[in-house]
């Protein structure tokens, strides 16, 4: 058993709507959800859209292994009606997006999957939401606390 945690997003249609569907589908198809943020409203990361995010993070008690809890993630998306997570590259507006952040404190990089989330150390959706539920867990690749990484990153921005 292990706690993965994992960020949400929406930017369409019903947004906090489809953030309780996803956590539903979590409790279902991944594991116990053993802490959820609030949800936050935040501008669109790495390209324009007139629709806000909603962004959330969970973290979740589960057996799945990395890999699995991928395929299950990307099950959940596309059961909610997300077909791509991007087009040619460039990320677009979406019903739902779950990445996982951190699975224990793994360190995971394949042609398919990388764990601890590249770049979440530069997103305070991300920062954010799961500094609220989860300040002391540890980013295995930068060796500090999520609590540790949200000061620098607020820093920097200051």
């Amino acid at each position: 058993m292990e706690v993965a945690y994992l960020a949400l997003g929406a930017n369409l249609g019903e947004r906090e709507r489809h953030l309780q569907l996803a956590v539903e589908e979590i409790k279902k198809r991944i594991g116990q959800v053993i802490t959820l943020s609030a949800f936050y409203v935040t501008a669109p990361w790495g390209f324009a859209s007139s629709h806000t995010f909603l962004n959330a993070a969970c973290g979740v008690r589960t057996t799945l292994s990395p890999v699995a809890l991928l395929e299950a993630t990307q099950c959940i998306e596309r059961k909610m009606g997300r077909t791509a997570k991007s087009i040619a590259g460039t990320y677009t507006d979406r019903l739902i997006d779950i990445d996982i952040l951190l699975y224990g404190e793994q360190i995971i990089e394949s042609e398919k999957l990388e764990i601890p989330h590249p770049l979440m150390e530069e997103r305070r959706f991300v920062l954010e939401p799961l500094v609220e539920i989860a300040p002391d867990a540890f980013h295995p690749i930068m060796r500090k606390t999520v609590r540790e990484l949200y000061t620098e990153y607020t820093k920097v921005i200051h």
